[in-house]
């Protein structure tokens, strides 16, 4: 059962404008007045002011700094306070991919998008979940936030021409898909601020100037011609920046350095190493947040509004074990180590109603030592499969990410246990494609077989008994697979059914470039867990990102984008970007609310 159906945990108001709504307030703290006033640090017992702007940010993330750079042109003075000692949060390690329907990069490179299509589209992947005013004004601010903040700093976007949709086969859905990132950033415009930039998840490969649409192929350098010319493209990006004296900085780097280089250019200071503690409340009205500065707290005041960009609570597991089904660990996800709740605790303690706390941004991850690594294509290539611990497949492996773990956790019982799973592959498997950033026919470390996150056998049998699976199920598991891999069909889970299934496959394999039967030894077992890009439940928002009780009455002066707030998405994801591209949009909506009407 999942733990929003704890009813300790959990309300539902009958006026309410979601029909899952998680309360999760801090115990003995946070309670909503009977007259409708807010609990908070009160005038009297304030710490010292640290300063008065007109709007604070909490989180230097795209959410945060997005709604920063709008108020900032919008006339307002604005300050960013940010936990860590780096800008950039998750956004910053990222791939960046921005989903906004119909915006003027996908207008421009002849994309046939249209606001019916598109909101044809998010409604049937959203479905109830959310309501469908909040849904509107995503696509409805979305193109206009994009078209701001190119207007307003150095950032430009790229198409990632052929990322489908995720789900293309619905109403509206688009095959060749919406998702754009960012164009190459030199990082020389940060100057000194470039040193505290949030390093990326994975490293660009030495010389190389990669777009995250470049990976697919990188994968494919060994068995595809176009593969090898994108990396020799990537290559020769690479020596011309260095010719040139540049520090190229591509997808989440781009982002978050090209965002900072537009609060730079409108003099918004971010106060790095500065987490928030709470929120300040007078007169009813949320009117700052107080912090820690230089190892002490401090206020720092809000004229009009604070907006709370700070991030999902993926790293407290105090949190997860709360709110989310088990097992789960915050070893396994890929978010920002500073990402612990603080900005939606803060909105708790002030009653604030929650969303989705049960949910995340889930996709299957390998428990590789030192940080997970996040399975994009590795689950996806030909010559490869998942399965539970019976030996038996239970999923269509190129399927979204996070259906993905959705069926790992509502399929796992004791009896029949799916977390982990194991991806298994063979050598052939091996010697042809890119995994992670272990080029092909090169072993895995050693490290992973210390961990046990990897094993390796010469027969299936063999293996089978290394990862504590049924040999003869295994066999029969994989015999079957390969029947239907040989008959280019998967009719038992339907891989290759739809556009999506092939963005991360091997073309040259045919007749479906998602299934090739594995045949040569040694075999691999990966483990599989439920990973996450960060958590998706937070604060309850509206449609002008103000955040609301669980009465769907507003806490005035409170806004919430980003992770930090219930996603729009609801429990579903409409393509690649559906984390970043709404946090900016609604980062961009809380600073325009907060100019027009306070």
């Amino acid at each position: 059962m999942s733990k929003s159906a704890d009813p300790d945990r959990r309300t539902t108001a009958p006026e309410g404008p979601s029909r899952r709504r998680v309360l999760g307030t801090a115990a003995g703290a946070g309670a909503v007045l009977a007259a409708g006033g807010l609990t908070g640090t009160a005038e009297a017992a304030a710490p010292p002011l640290l300063g008065t702007y007109d709007v604070v940010v909490i989180g230097s993330g795209a959410a945060g700094m997005t709604a920063a750079l709008t108020a900032a042109k919008r006339g307002l003075s604005c300050v960013v306070v940010e936990k860590a000692p780096t800008f950039g949060g998750s956004s910053a390690r990222s791939g960046a991919g921005i989903w906004l329907p119909n915006n003027s990069v996908i207008k421009a490179a002849g994309v046939p998008d249209t606001p019916a299509k598109a909101a044809q589209y998010l409604a049937a992947v959203v479905g109830d979940d959310v309501p469908a005013d909040r849904q509107q004004a995503f696509l409805d601010h979305g193109p206009a936030m994009l078209s701001f903040v190119m207007a307003n700093s150095p950032l430009r976007f790229r198409w990632m021409e052929g990322y489908s949709d995720y789900y293309p086969e619905l109403p509206g859905g688009l095959p060749n898909g919406r998702s754009i990132e960012p164009d190459q950033l030199d990082g020389n415009i940060l100057g000194d601020e470039l040193a505290r930039l949030n390093p990326p998840y994975l490293s660009t490969p030495a010389g190389m100037v990669v777009f995250g649409a470049d990976y697919k192929w990188l994968a494919l350098t060994a068995v595809s011609a176009k593969g090898l010319a994108v990396a020799t493209e990537c290559l020769a990006r690479g020596t011309k920046a260095a010719l040139l004296g540049q520090k190229p900085l591509t997808m989440g780097q781009a982002l978050a350095g090209g965002l900072r280089a537009g609060l730079l250019a409108a003099d918004v200071p971010v106060w790095l190493n500065t987490p928030l503690t709470e929120l300040y409340v007078e007169g009813g009205t949320v009117a700052g947040a107080v912090v820690t500065r230089d190892g002490a707290p401090g206020l720092v005041r809000a004229r009009r509004g604070v907006i709370v960009g700070s991030g999902g609570f993926e790293h407290n597991a105090a949190m997860r074990a709360r709110y989310q089904e088990q097992p789960i660990g915050t070893e396994w996800t890929v978010g920002a180590k500073e990402n612990t709740g603080d900005g939606i605790r803060a909105g708790q303690q002030l009653g604030a109603a929650t969303d989705l706390m049960d949910d995340a941004w889930w996709g299957p991850a390998i428990p590789t030592p030192g940080q997970p690594w996040f399975c994009l294509a590795e689950r996806t290539l030909p010559g490869g499969l998942l399965v539970n611990a019976a030996g038996a497949r239970f999923v269509n492996e190129a399927g979204p990410y996070s259906d993905v773990v959705h069926t790992m956790y509502e399929r796992d019982t004791p009896s029949a246990a799916h977390i982990p799973a194991w991806l298994i592959v063979d050598q052939n498997y091996r010697n042809r494609y890119l995994f992670k950033d272990i080029a092909p026919t090169f072993p895995f470390p050693d490290e992973w077989y210390d961990a046990g996150a990897a094993h390796k056998a010469w027969t299936l049998d063999a293996l089978a008994t290394a990862i504590g699976v049924p040999a003869a199920a295994l066999r029969s598991t994989v015999d079957r697979f390969n029947s239907l891999a040989r008959q280019g069909e998967d009719t038992d889970f339907g891989r290759g059914d739809s556009a999506y299934d092939h963005y991360y496959t091997d073309p040259s394999v045919q007749p479906n470039s998602c299934l090739a039967p594995l045949w040569l030894p040694p075999y691999y077992a990966l483990r599989i867990v439920p990973g996450d890009l960060g958590t998706k439940g937070g604060l309850l928002t509206d449609a002008r990102a103000r955040v609301l009780r669980p009465d769907g009455s507003v806490i005035p002066g409170l806004y919430a984008a980003g992770n930090a707030g219930a996603a729009v998405m609801g429990r579903s994801y409409a393509g690649a970007g559906s984390t970043i591209g709404p946090a900016m949009t609604f980062g961009y909506v809380a600073a325009l609310d907060i100019a027009d009407n306070l």
